[in-house]
């Protein structure tokens, strides 16, 4: 009896073993570096979500962790927007995981300035970290991906990708709103030498331009005036080839 007991003992043993060793099987400790741009981030939480492993960014933006093939990493940050990286042969292979994050947006309040004013954070009104707003298309898209299974269903499903198309097609409106506020019709023909005609479509070639659309978000007008007049240019003789 007692022998039969051992043996079975014996068995248990080398079965939960053999899932151990199953689960930790192609697991490696991989090197990364995290940057916001161009500079490195340190504090960043890194976890494993299959492990439930943690580590966290140094100075110099370096992390190291365990993960194997098809572990989901986690990153967030209190000033950066959360990011997630599904681990591949290809990082496992590699000799550093970098990690691309992005700085959350800063919601602005409403404020009229004096073209002179001195533009600081405190008369800006800079709404505290947390406070993020999203617009509908940002919330739909929120909605989505806020949990693991719905966000593998909409991705199954294609409407995570249709959504945040909705999300850019809602960006790009906003900006074309913005410049028909900024600058009036005169604007375009006396100065930039735009007819009135070709106002709508030089706006949207306006728009298209990733430094522009800076400027106008981040409520520049002196710079969106110089951009403006160096994208007349461009945009006059690209007309100029179409006749």
């Amino acid at each position: 009896m007692l022998l039969k007991t051992n043996k079975t003992l014996l068995i248990f043993f080398l079965w939960i073993t053999q899932i151990s060793f199953g689960q930790t099987t192609g697991a490696k400790e991989i090197l990364g570096q995290i940057f916001e741009q161009s500079t490195s981030v340190e504090g960043v939480n890194i976890i494993n979500n299959e492990t439930q492993v943690t580590a966290v960014s140094d100075a110099s933006g370096m992390f190291s962790i365990v993960a194997k093939e098809g572990d989901v990493l986690v990153f967030s940050s209190v000033n950066l927007e959360p990011f997630k990286r599904r681990i591949t042969i290809e990082d496992l292979k590699s000799n550093l995981l970098q990690i691309k994050m992005v700085a959350k947006e800063i919601e602005l309040k409403e404020v009229v300035v004096n073209e002179n004013a001195n533009i600081n954070a405190e008369n800006l009104g800079i709404i505290p970290a947390g406070q993020k707003k999203y617009t509908p298309a940002e919330r739909k898209v929120y909605t989505a991906t806020s949990t693991p299974g719905d966000a593998l269903l909409n991705a199954i499903s294609g409407r995570t990708s249709m959504l945040k198309k909705e999300v850019q097609v809602e960006k790009k409106e906003a900006l074309f709103r913005k410049i028909e506020y900024l600058f009036d019709e005169k604007y375009y023909t006396e100065r930039l030498k735009i007819s009135a005609e070709d106002i709508k479509g030089f706006q949207l070639y306006c728009i298209e331009d990733s430094e522009f659309a800076v400027s106008l978000n981040s409520k520049n007008k002196t710079m969106s005036m110089f951009l403006i007049t160096e994208l007349a240019g461009k945009y006059l003789k690209i007309l100029e080839n179409e006749k």
